[in-house]
């Protein structure tokens, strides 16, 4: 495996912003699409675009309303609006992540979602989540790459295609951005119970057949994202979740979501970098933590950070505000190891224990972007601590 851990240096603490020019990466904003929150529409960084998750609202407002399927159409014309700013369309568009207030708003989802991907669909994980604005009911969050990078769709041969509009996986370049896995037989469509230990097993060999088929193994992999039915099985999980991943696992964030099916009670969503150098970046002079994740892996000019918690060395920080304040400075502790700063960052995803914490943790995260912000999603979900109130996990790009 092509792995080596990085020693750190010094970590610097929160207080100084280290925030570097909006020019090092491109900002995509076009009128109306700006709420006044600490998120940029989108962000364009090395052929990729990342853009934050849209909500139904009416354009230029706060104002969201109609049934799942008016305010799905809303939200994916909200985000061609950016699209189409940023000279891109929805076949550039290569991963989705889909928040729903209720499973039971899948279908009607899928089928507006359909129109708007006839063909060749991005990789897609779909759960559900408590959504910032009260009357809105779906968040989409999206990846679009360059042209100049292709898009492949990647289906291991016998596999039927996936039952929602989605791709098994598709690859950009280098990367591959792999769906939501649940346990199922690919090749029959039919579901595969079990506890999650063996729904975990069979989730990450479905993954590792879909890394095959695009050349690549599980020592290719970067970052994940893991939705469990249960957080109680999260032990379960990671005991099985270690088989795949033994050394220098990837980034990793985990949360408790309701999945699509109630026999579902793992799904899985993977990032994987094929060729060059992979490194594992830890804090200052911190070792790996024993725990199934690294805290940042560094391929192709990225760094995928893991979701960070508001835990430091002296245990958990207080109320809201200020585990926002020591999960960021958790975050920065591993950018300064790989030579980046705030500045650097092009998105992030934000999970909230309670939904009602999002004016606070704003008034924290802000403080670290003075400029224009990254990209970002943000929803509510059972954390795995009871003590977490938030995490955050993070993509940067080193300079063009």
């Amino acid at each position: 495996m092509r792995r080596g851990l990085s020693i750190a240096c010094s970590v610097s603490i929160l207080t100084v912003s280290l925030a570097l020019p909006a020019e090092r990466h491109k900002v995509v904003a076009p009128p109306g699409t700006g709420m006044g929150l600490p998120f940029s529409p989108a962000v364009e960084a090395d052929g990729f675009l990342y853009l934050s998750g849209a909500l139904g609202n009416t354009p230029g407002t706060r104002e969201v309303k109609g049934d799942i399927r008016v305010q799905t159409r809303q939200t994916l014309e909200n985000l061609r609006t950016v699209l189409k700013a940023a000279g891109m369309g929805f076949a550039d568009v290569v991963s989705a992540n889909v928040f729903l207030s209720d499973t039971r708003l899948f279908r009607p989802f899928n089928e507006v979602y359909r129109e708007y991907f006839p063909e060749n669909p991005p990789a897609r994980a779909t759960v559900e989540g408590a959504i910032v604005f009260p009357k809105a009911v779906v968040e989409i969050a999206l990846v679009a790459a360059r042209p100049e990078r292709g898009k492949t769709i990647i289906t291991p041969t016998g596999w039927k295609r996936p039952g929602s509009p989605s791709s098994w996986g598709v690859l950009a370049g280098d990367t591959l951005f792999a769906s939501g896995i649940i346990s199922s037989d690919p090749v029959t469509g039919d579901s595969k119970p079990g506890d999650t230990a063996a729904q975990t097993r069979t989730v990450l060999e479905n993954v590792g057949a879909i890394l095959r088929e695009a050349g690549m193994d599980y020592g290719d992999v970067v970052s994940s994202k893991v939705f469990l039915a249960d957080s109680r099985d999260f032990a379960e999980m990671n005991r099985a979740y270690r088989a795949f991943f033994p050394n220098d696992p990837p980034a990793r964030a985990t949360s408790q979501t309701r999945l699509m099916h109630q026999d579902w009670k793992v799904e899985i969503q993977c990032v994987a970098v094929r060729g060059g150098s992979r490194q594992v970046v830890a804090p200052a002079g911190e070792p790996l933590p024993a725990s199934p994740y690294s805290p940042g892996i560094r391929a192709a000019g990225r760094l995928y950070l893991a979701g960070m918690v508001g835990r430091g060395k002296s245990g958990w920080a207080g109320g809201i505000e200020a585990q926002t304040r020591q999960t960021l400075e958790n975050l920065r502790a591993v950018l300064t190891r790989a030579g980046l700063e705030f500045g650097h960052v092009v998105e992030a995803k934000v999970y909230l224990s309670d939904i009602r914490y999002y004016g606070q943790m704003n008034q924290v995260y802000k403080t670290v972007f003075p400029g224009a912000p990254p990209a970002r999603a943000t929803f509510g979900s059972v954390l795995m601590s009871p003590d977490a109130l938030v995490e955050i996990m993070m993509t940067a790009h080193e300079a063009p």
